[in-house]
């Protein structure tokens, strides 16, 4: 009986915690989108690199200011509940406003790409990277040393799953690329090809958003007796149209760079902490007389693009 209330507890002490968070994160997404409303509201006639210019560093502050409250009062919020409220927040706001001018046929097609990233989310919030259990590695007959990722060239070799660890979660994962915060898991071998998908989607909703909201403020005309709403309405349109720019834009150097790892097969973190791992060093011999020691980058991966592609696309 005891048992069973203390872990009623515990699971009423997780709720809480988590809807907690998840207050937090929805007041946070709250106080950077209205806050970025304060650009268009009192810089309407700017060009509109510097209104991109001012958002972001909107952005900063309020992160900045953010993370001080953080760690002050001991407030953490959720990165995924984060991601979520601020996919809603511009979903309400082009329900609200931007559908109105758009045609009946592209509007059921952002919805449907909305759904579509929102389910994507879920997926990968909850999709299993290519965890591994340490234990497997001693299983194996592994020492110590292979465990920190140091890997052979061994035909048949487990140690060619290119296992790393994960600081955050605290556990290895097979092909680790990265810790995602926004998306609360890691990007190992079983999801890349998701997140890589899921980044496209982001960039092409956050585009046709983008096109969608030049439209509707170029059919708004600024009549009077509308005036107080239709500023309300214009400023909110605006305000998250250089959201997303702004998105589209660091989203965009993501999804270069990652580009850029898949045709020449490496990781974010084999590429950040190369020196950790000996397969990817390569000692130049010195000249005679000369005592130095001189420690280059290699990819013992690097197959080609054209191979490196297709072995992309074939990961599972």
């Amino acid at each position: 009986m005891l048992t069973l209330q203390l872990h009623d507890r515990r699971k009423i002490l997780v709720w809480s915690k988590l809807i907690g968070r998840c207050t937090i994160s929805c007041i946070s997404v709250l106080l950077s989108q209205f806050a970025l409303c304060l650009v268009p509201l009192f810089f309407p006639a700017s060009p509109i690199l510097i209104q991109l210019t001012l958002s972001a560093l909107v952005l900063l502050v309020v992160l900045g200011f953010g993370g001080s409250c953080r760690r002050l009062l001991g407030f953490h919020g959720s990165a995924p509940a984060f991601v979520f409220f601020t996919i809603f927040f511009v979903w309400g706001v082009y329900i609200a406003i931007i559908r109105q001018a758009i045609s009946r046929v592209m509007d059921v097609v952002f919805n449907g790409v909305m759904i579509m990233l929102i389910l994507g989310l879920c997926r990968i919030m909850l999709k299993d990277p290519g965890f591994v259990e340490q234990e497997s590695f001693y299983s194996d007959g592994l020492d110590g040393s292979s465990v920190l990722g140091i890997q052979t060239h061994n035909e048949g070799s487990p140690l060619q799953m290119r296992v790393r660890y994960c600081k955050i979660c605290k556990t290895y994962v097979q092909g680790f690329d990265h810790h995602c915060p926004a998306f609360g898991n890691c990007i190992g071998q079983k999801n890349y090809v998701l997140f890589m998908v899921l980044l496209v989607g982001f960039i092409t909703t956050e585009t046709f958003y983008i096109i969608f909201s030049s439209q509707s403020a170029s059919k708004f005309p600024v009549l009077e007796e509308i005036r107080l709403e239709l500023d309300f309405s214009s400023v909110m349109a605006r305000s998250t149209l250089l959201f997303s720019l702004l998105q589209v834009l660091w989203q965009g150097l993501f999804l270069i760079w990652h580009v850029y790892c898949i045709c020449f097969n490496i990781r974010t973190e084999e590429w950040v902490n190369w020196k950790k791992y000996p397969e990817f060093q390569l000692n130049a011999s010195s000249l005679p007389g000369e005592n130095y020691h001189d420690m280059r980058f290699k990819n013992p991966y690097n197959k080609g693009i054209l191979q490196n592609v297709k072995e992309f696309l074939t990961l599972k």
